[in-house]
């Protein structure tokens, strides 16, 4: 059975450890959670810029292209039409001129439409700092409490972190909670003492 790339290495917890190390390690997962948090944005960043960069390349090779098009066919397309015209070259000039400009807005509106389409509010990231805050002030209130009660803790209470943690566990437990982002951002299972 393949392991799911989003899953978190289970990290086993000796039930025996006191609050301030639970504690330093709740402070050090929340690090490496801030952490990849700024490398989803960084990465999610690097991707916008990437179809940013194509629509600004997409605009330049409109804009030159047309310009090396247009002076040759500037030149031909009013000799042309000035000849047509009784030999009226500046008819034909201005007449060729609003071609020309009515080709270069649609270049244009092309190019602008291309960068338009992509959303540089980073999306992903929003949604994962929302989910974050959320699982911490979760945690945050559920520390708290075993910090005020710690018998409550020996005791592995329900409600507690203790038992939030066994609730997640993956080691020893008759029945298996799903690893990743149904358990939360951070699961950290723990063995069983039974």
């Amino acid at each position: 059975m393949a392991s799911r790339p989003d899953a978190r290495p289970a990290v086993v917890i000796d039930p025996d450890a006191g609050i301030p190390d639970l504690i330093r390690r709740l402070v050090d997962d929340s690090k490496r959670l801030a952490q990849d948090e700024v490398q989803l944005a960084k990465l999610e960043l690097r991707e916008r810029a990437h179809d940013a960069t194509r629509g600004g390349i997409w605009l330049g090779v409109a804009f030159g292209a047309g310009v090396v098009a247009l002076i040759a066919l500037t030149v031909f397309l009013a000799t042309l039409i000035g000849r047509a015209i009784n030999f009226h070259y500046w008819a034909g000039t201005l007449i060729v001129a609003v071609l020309e400009l009515g080709i270069g807005a649609f270049l244009v509106m092309r190019g602008l439409a291309t960068l338009k389409k992509q959303s540089y509010t980073l999306p992903e990231t929003r949604k994962e700092a929302v989910r974050t805050a959320q699982w911490a002030k979760a945690t945050g209130a559920q520390v708290a409490e075993d910090v005020r009660d710690p018998e409550r803790v020996l005791r592995g209470a329900p409600g507690g972190a203790v038992a939030a943690a066994h609730a997640t566990s993956r080691i020893g437990a008759t029945s298996r909670a799903p690893a990743g982002p149904t358990a939360g951002p951070l699961a950290i299972p723990i063995a069983r003492r039974d």
